[in-house]
């Protein structure tokens, strides 16, 4: 399990293509963007969406700086490009 911190221990291999796909979209959005907004970016239903936001937020890869809007981290476009 990754402690979310950034450390060697948080690696890509623990990312599912799933989670891979909403980060790319949360970047390409280019700001905080609502859950249908990545809906829409990847083909997953808003419902489903919740759950890996909110996986991904524990480890540290997105944030919601604004509420019901996610927006990825640093830490979350460093794993993307790893």
């Amino acid at each position: 399990m990754k402690c979310g911190c950034g450390c060697a221990c948080s690696s890509t291999s623990s990312l599912s293509d799933e989670e891979k796909r909403i980060l790319a979209a949360m970047e390409e959005c280019g700001g905080p963007c609502g859950t249908k907004d990545i809906a829409a970016a990847t083909g997953f239903e808003a419902k489903s969406l919740s759950n890996k936001i909110a996986g991904l937020k524990k480890q540290g890869y997105v944030d919601s700086p604004v509420r019901c809007k996610y927006g990825i981290t640093d830490q979350g476009r460093q794993v993307l490009k790893a």
